[in-house]
């Protein structure tokens, strides 16, 4: 069943949209590791929710393979394809940034491929969807595995995918070239996916984050911040590849701990902080926030001449016009447009309801309202 608690993680969200603004629209140079940082607590969060709602499915005893796959797959087309397409169609009908030439590659959630292929950042105002694709690759092939892989074999299966995308990142001294590619293929991406999943199968056999994890993550956090601030990157590859390396997969113990905490609910200052209402609805529009914040800060700056404030270079200017744009776009796109189809969802229950645990010969699992209320927030 799902915990209660877990409206906490949508201030995760809050947060992890926030590094990403920043880094995009105040960060000094138009880059920061924020950033970055952002978008892999953002997969870590995806991993352990995705996981657990697709383990608690299948311990359901009226689960059957064909017919959550089928829920999983509609479900996530209804919350991530309207404003996602919607945004491209804009993009096209304006040609803006003459994005256009791009467009077909993002259609089919290749834009990590598009911009790993070139590598180069063009079109920029499409950039951040290198993540969105790497999700969406995440969504088609995840639900395979959890749902008909041996489900004593799962957590192991998970273990195996860490272990293969950490493994993946020694493929770079050998070409000593360093390449986006190297971020935003696939297995780049897979270990924080993965390390999301894993706290989500722990949980469903009634363990938690393991104790060196919970009382050790401030250390890694640590590390990451002084070879972060203080060390800068070397000029010889395969010093550049090793500081790389711990910069990437430093983060993953603390940002698994964090988000096994606040699944669980977080309790005194931080805890009463993380459920107040306004942050909780930017939460919810989180996705939009995302989706929509190069767009509109590509429409700020060809109205710059009409606005007051300087919106062409990262600064104060630019975070507050195109930021609160975003927030205004997102909201709306949410009101109207995304939540009225994300209510279509309950017409495809990832479990049919007709049939008894006595016909099915297992124990009932988590009932599907559960299921329900913790996908309405992916």
């Amino acid at each position: 069943m799902a915990n209660a608690r877990d409206i906490q993680l949508d201030a995760l969200r809050v947060v992890a949209v926030t590094m990403v603004l920043y880094a995009h629209f105040l960060a000094p140079g138009g880059t920061s590791f924020l950033g970055h940082l952002g978008v892999r607590l953002f997969f870590v969060l995806s991993g352990f929710l995705i996981t657990r709602l697709l383990l608690e499915a299948r311990n359901d005893a009226a689960f059957e393979a064909g017919p959550a796959l089928r829920a999983f797959y509609i479900r996530r087309m209804l919350r991530i394809f309207p404003p996602y397409f919607a945004v491209l169609g804009l993009v096209w009908l304006t040609d803006l940034e003459q994005a256009s030439g791009s467009l077909a590659w993002h259609a089919l959630y290749l834009s990590n491929f598009w911009y790993a292929l070139r590598n180069e950042w063009t079109p920029w105002l499409l950039c951040h969807f290198w993540s969105l694709s790497i999700e969406e690759q995440f969504y088609v092939a995840w639900p395979l595995i959890v749902l008909l892989a041996p489900r004593r074999r799962v957590e192991a299966i998970i273990g195996g995918v860490i272990v293969l995308s950490l493994a993946y990142r020694f493929y770079w001294p050998v070409t000593a070239v360093p390449a986006l590619a190297r971020d935003l293929l696939p297995p780049a991406s897979m270990d924080a996916l993965a390390c999301g999943a894993l706290l989500a199968a722990r949980r469903a056999r009634g363990a938690d984050v393991p104790r060196w994890m919970r009382l050790g993550w401030p250390g890694f956090a640590g590390l990451f911040l002084v070879i972060q601030w203080f060390i800068p990157a070397p000029a010889n590859p395969m010093l550049e590849w090793a500081h790389w390396l711990l910069l990437q997969v430093l983060p993953l113990v603390p940002l698994m701990a964090i988000v096994g905490a606040f699944s669980r609910g977080v309790g005194g200052a931080i805890g009463r902080f993380a459920e107040l209402p306004p942050l909780l609805s930017l939460g919810r529009i989180s996705y939009g926030v995302y989706l929509y914040h190069p767009i509109l800060l590509a429409y700020a700056v060809k109205a710059q001449p009409w606005i007051p404030l300087n919106v062409s270079e990262q600064g104060p200017g630019r975070f507050l016009v195109a930021g609160t744009a975003t927030i205004v776009a997102a909201s709306i796109s949410w009101m109207v447009f995304e939540k009225p189809l994300n209510g279509l969802k309950r017409h495809f229950p990832y479990v049919a309801r007709g049939r008894s645990a006595a016909w099915s010969g297992r124990p009932a699992g988590g009932p599907v309202p559960s299921l329900q209320r913790t996908d309405a927030r992916q």
